[in-house]
């Protein structure tokens, strides 16, 4: 992926990784465009960034997806890279019933949402001399934390969609990336997570995910050095222990 010269549209850009990604990539000179429901997080983050554009979007709603899409293609005609990044992550205990009505909600953001936005703008994307597609997963696609079972399955499966993708657009002008966070410093799992000291600092997570994009990821794969034991917990035959470790760890949410 080119780092300069794009058109990109970040969804979940006004916090977190969403965020992060989006000052970085607008400090290298591109245009970029944030999106997400909560109006006043996106002015912060436009407001802070001068020329950086917003959009309100309400990533469950599939009729909104595709009335979004179109407009943000009429708006931006250069539009050239997506980054799904929208997401939400809830402790469940699936003992109780009720807990599949945050499943519904974070399989509709995570994974519908992803899939959905990607499927609205892939024709615009494949008419671009140079296009990507960066959908962002987790480390917990590859070692689940047990208290969040839906957020780790629709990670998941942002992972083998994002393969998928990838094959099928092989001949195209669109790059398909994934961006595989570990836990980072940011308020997805709750306030506390952003002043954890086990979870990494957003700042170094970016910049060192953007050294990687810039050197060009392996496999279409972003992984950060502090994220490689759950990326590839399975393949280094350390699976049981990662995920026997991963789930004694305590979180406040």
């Amino acid at each position: 992926m080119n780092l300069k010269g794009n058109t990109i549209l970040i969804t979940g850009g006004g916090t977190g990784i969403g965020r992060g990604l989006a000052e970085a990539l607008h400090a290298l000179g591109n245009q970029v465009v944030i999106a997400g429901r909560r109006k006043q997080r996106l002015d912060e983050t436009t407001a802070a960034n001068r020329g950086m554009k917003s959009a309100t979007l309400d990533i469950e709603d599939p009729a909104a997806i595709r009335a979004f899409a179109a407009k943000i293609v009429k708006d931006f005609p250069a539009l050239n890279v997506l980054v799904n990044c929208a997401g939400i992550m809830r402790v469940e205990n699936m003992r109780e019933p009720a807990a599949v009505d945050d499943a519904g909600a974070i399989v509709a953001t995570n994974l519908l949402g992803t899939m959905r936005m990607t499927s609205a703008l892939v024709a615009h994307l494949q008419q671009q001399p140079s296009a990507a597609v960066m959908n962002v997963s987790s480390g917990l696609a590859f070692v689940p934390l047990t208290a969040t079972p839906t957020y780790c399955a629709t990670k998941a499966a942002i992972h083998s969609y994002s393969q998928s993708l990838r094959h099928q657009l092989r001949d195209s002008s669109v790059e398909v990336l994934e961006l595989i966070p570990p836990y980072v410093q940011t308020d997805l799992l709750g306030p506390s997570q952003a002043k954890d000291p086990r979870a990494m600092p957003l700042s170094e997570f970016i910049a060192e995910a953007m050294e990687i994009l810039k050197a060009g990821p392996k496999n279409g794969e972003v992984v950060v050095k502090r994220c490689e034991m759950l990326r590839y917990a399975a393949e280094s035959k350390r699976y049981d222990d990662v995920f026997q470790s991963l789930n004694a760890m305590s979180f406040e949410v």
